[in-house]
């Protein structure tokens, strides 16, 4: 693992930083193209994307200390301002909810934009796993004797931390998992799946579909890889056996299904169809229509 990759002068290059810059950047470029292709201004893909980057690392960053908070209250300042440790979900409730207030404040359908996102969060969340992977965050799943099990030794969270304490560790002499234990490279299958959601969505993005069905798809199929990779990964059980990431996931699923019935069943919905935007102009025009 590489958590660190170079260093200019006092600078350090991390890993799970870079490719969360290059997950913000590609994300960024394919909203971008898909705001153009609804007829809006390309600036408002941009604006998305600062409050995306913003809102997703403070709402991701407390999750995890939230998640991790005994460790937080050993050591406030070094969890707090460690590069690595980001709760996905975290993130993602977080932007939601202040996107939501920006497109109500500039009279954009949130649902409009949600399914331009789709593809782009598919992405996005897929190359930010690989931050994960390079960084060795403990994002890594359990031992296994497959020939592609991964060694996570020089990642910031050694196995040997990362499983203290647990059952898993109580199979090995001392109740320590050593740090050379080849282990499932979770973040390489949630890249994987991610990859295959985003074709999916691409696919489909061209549907004509009522507003919000195409975002309803990804949380089905965004939640259900993060329910099913949470089996082999070491997290707390909170209900049903289950982690807090798959109790959410669970939520996503069911809304998701929930939300393609509602969508295809209401034929009467109306789309949201935004004015052409004038040559020249970078302002967005207000709809005839409602969603």
């Amino acid at each position: 693992m590489y958590p660190e990759l170079f260093k200019i002068g006092p600078f350090t290059v991390y890993s799970y930083g870079l490719m969360l810059g290059i997950a913000f950047i590609v994300g960024s470029y394919i909203l971008t193209e898909e705001i153009k292709r609804k007829n809006l201004s390309p600036n408002l893909a941009t604006e998305i994307t600062l409050l995306a980057i913003i809102f997703g690392i403070v709402g991701g960053k407390l999750f995890h200390l939230i998640e991790n908070w005994s460790s937080f209250i050993d050591d406030p300042l070094g969890m707090a301002f460690n590069p690595g440790g980001l709760t996905f979900y975290g993130g993602l409730i977080l932007a939601i909810i202040a996107i939501w207030v920006y497109l109500r404040i500039k009279k954009i359908p949130f649902l409009y934009i949600a399914d331009a996102a789709s593809p782009s969060l598919a992405i996005a969340y897929g190359i930010g796993r690989i931050g994960c992977h390079l960084a060795g965050d403990g994002d890594y799943g359990i031992p296994t004797t497959l020939p592609w099990g991964t060694n996570y030794e020089n990642g910031t969270v050694p196995p040997s931390a990362m499983f203290r304490g647990s059952e898993i560790a109580q199979n090995y002499p001392g109740g320590i998992v050593p740090d050379n234990t080849p282990l499932h490279p979770t973040p390489i299958y949630e890249f994987l799946a991610a990859l295959i959601i985003f074709f999916i969505l691409w696919k489909l993005r061209k549907k004509p579909w009522a507003d919000g069905k195409l975002f309803m798809v990804y949380f089905v199929f965004s939640g259900l890889s993060r329910f099913l990779v949470e089996f082999i990964r070491l997290n707390p059980r909170l209900l049903f056996d289950l982690s807090e990431a798959q109790l959410i996931s669970a939520g996503l699923i069911i809304i998701g299904l929930a939300g393609i019935i509602y969508f295809t069943r209401g034929k009467n919905l109306k789309r949201f169809t935004p004015l052409p935007l004038k040559p020249g102009t970078k302002k967005e025009q207000k709809s005839k229509g409602k969603s």
